[in-house]
């Protein structure tokens, strides 16, 4: 399997502009820039993409290993952000709210923690990775 996008940019790194298209075309030309990196400018920047992809990765990885082990999900919610200073991610935080029926927290917490550690993104990261989760009954 083979997932692609592409990047376009014009100009120089400041005051440039680009865009981004996914081969779903989930994200269609969708603008990135200096001011959407940096600042607080419309569009998307890298950071935010590898948030979103991380906390997705993290919650399927998680739903497999629920299913693994014989429970299913009513609920898995989590947030991903990173940690971006000089120049270099320094960390990406993931905070879960679950409710799973009928499991025990060490049982739910061991696998969170394989989740984290063995999802295909957090294998691609080289950065710190922080879970912080709170299992609803």
């Amino acid at each position: 399997m083979e997932r692609k996008a592409i990047a376009v940019w014009s100009g120089n790194g400041k005051e440039g502009k680009g865009h981004l298209t996914t081969q779903s075309k989930v994200l269609d030309e969708t603008n990135y820039s200096y001011k959407s990196r940096f600042e607080d400018g419309k569009g998307t920047n890298p950071e935010e993409l590898i948030a979103a992809a991380h906390a997705g990765c993290f919650t399927m990885k998680l739903t497999f290993n629920l299913q693994e082990a014989g429970y299913t999900a009513d609920t898995l919610e989590t947030s991903g952000s990173l940690t971006f200073e000089d120049g270099k991610v320094v960390s990406s935080n993931l905070k879960l709210t679950a409710k799973v029926d009928g499991i025990k927290e060490d049982e739910f917490s061991k696998l969170a923690k394989d989740a984290e550690e063995n999802c295909p993104i957090s294998l691609l990261l080289d950065t710190k990775i922080n879970l912080d989760y709170t299992l609803n009954k």
